[in-house]
């Protein structure tokens, strides 16, 4: 609804990683460095940890929509919560290999040859490996032994794991020796700065055509970075929900008492608390219950269930002239 209104040609707060949405600050420039370091050695394991919501799919899918896919093979494991033989399996899946009836040997085997026949039409092998924190020691292990696999003195499958912090405890566990050993980069991707938060916020407007409608005022960018912590989800989830709320205001300008109230609106949301648009009932505590509080949460349901309505009009009126027009 608010890209009509603000004349954006989609949306440029989307939660889904997106690497068309990339924006490389300086941490994500130093991380993307490491990634690029890795992948020319050709062999090995590359690890990508930070925080939820840091950017690390992102940065990987950017650098994988920059690989020639005529010289690129690319296995994704999104799933990881599994047994050690159930990720051997997904990994095969990856590149198209067909586990069902074989025995862990025979997987193997076929997995070897599928690895060897990519390298020898000139396309190297990546599996790139997600919420790699949920991983087994076991798993984590049958990993590593799919890089003893060699083409003349090469390897022909190359693995990035990314995780959250939590995974560099794991990396650290004795039994995970053989693994560091074969660690040829690792870097933790941090939150971006004030000023990167609102060159990241104004590179995904100019992306989808904003010409500085709705106007972000300064103390709303340093609002936004205090709420948020510079994390690109967060900020993500906090200025959709801005534009929202500027479309439901009819505004085209952001401060930062907008940011103020959307921020504290989302946190009631998020704390579980909320039954129907952010309003929580008051619980009565005898004669001491506060009336003047109950009447202003009463007033307040009352304004989000009237702006609630305001926004069902206005979307529908929005699809009927899309209807007429056709």
């Amino acid at each position: 609804m608010y890209a009509e209104f603000y004349n954006l040609t989609g949306l440029p707060f989307q939660l889904t990683p997106d690497s068309r949405f990339f924006y490389e600050s300086s941490v994500h420039s130093k991380a993307m460095s490491h990634l690029v370091y890795g992948l020319n050695q050709a062999e090995g394991f590359i690890v990508i940890t930070g925080d939820v919501g840091a950017g690390k799919t992102t940065l990987v899918d950017y650098l994988c929509s920059t690989l020639d896919p005529q010289r690129y093979l690319i296995a994704r494991m999104l799933t990881t919560q599994t047994s050690a033989d159930d990720t051997l399996r997904l990994a095969a899946s990856g590149f198209g290999i067909r586990a069902d009836g074989l025995t862990k040997g025979e997987l193997l085997q076929l997995f070897e040859s599928t690895l060897v026949s990519n390298y020898q039409a000139g396309r190297r092998s990546l599996l790139l490996v997600d919420e790699a924190q949920n991983l087994t020691v076991a798993a984590i292990e049958e990993l590593r032994m799919l890089s003893n696999f060699v083409v003349n003195h090469e390897t022909p499958l190359q693995s990035f794991l990314l995780g959250q912090p939590e995974f560099r405890k794991i990396m650290a566990l004795p039994e995970l020796e053989q693994l560091r050993q074969r660690v040829l980069a690792s870097y933790h991707l941090g939150p971006m700065a004030e000023g990167e938060t609102r060159a990241y916020i104004e590179h995904r407007l100019r992306l989808v055509g904003w010409n500085d409608d709705p106007h972000f005022m300064d103390a709303a960018f340093q609002r936004i970075h205090r709420e948020t912590g510079g994390i690109p989800r967060k900020i993500n989830s906090l200025c959709s929900r801005l534009m929202l709320f500027g479309f439901l205001e009819e505004t085209h300008h952001v401060d930062e008492e907008a940011v103020a109230q959307v921020a504290d609106e989302l946190r009631t949301e998020l704390s579980g608390g909320v039954v129907l648009n952010g309003y929580e009932p008051p619980r009565p505590s005898g004669a001491e219950t506060d009336f003047r509080q109950i009447n202003a949460r009463l007033t307040k349901m009352e304004e989000r269930i009237d702006k609630n309505d305001q926004a069902i009009k206005r979307a529908l009126a929005v699809i009927a002239q899309r209807l007429e027009g056709n």
